[in-house]
């Protein structure tokens, strides 16, 4: 099985995910980059302190990650990919 993504489906996934995001609050330098960390966290299956340097500071990645879910924001990104997903059936 192939997870490697074609820069088309990133554009597609990041339009989604700042669609997503919440309004305010300070926006990140790099959300593909930060989507990329949790691609590789969850295909490679490492625990959060292994990620590699080029993503960035594990600590970082984590924190933002968890704040984003308790709010809510990967569950309304994954519904919106279903949907889109959905349409193309």
């Amino acid at each position: 099985m192939s997870t490697k993504m074609t820069d088309a489906d990133w554009a597609n996934a990041l339009a989604v995910f700042r669609a997503s995001l919440p309004r305010r609050g300070a926006k990140a330098r790099d959300d593909r980059l930060f989507l990329e960390a949790l691609h590789y966290f969850s295909v490679d299956n490492v625990t959060r302190r292994a990620l590699p340097e080029r993503f960035g500071k594990w600590n970082s990645i984590w924190n933002r990650f968890d704040r984003l879910s308790k709010a809510g924001v990967f569950a309304e990104f994954f519904d919106h990919l279903a949907n889109l997903s959905s349409r193309h059936i």
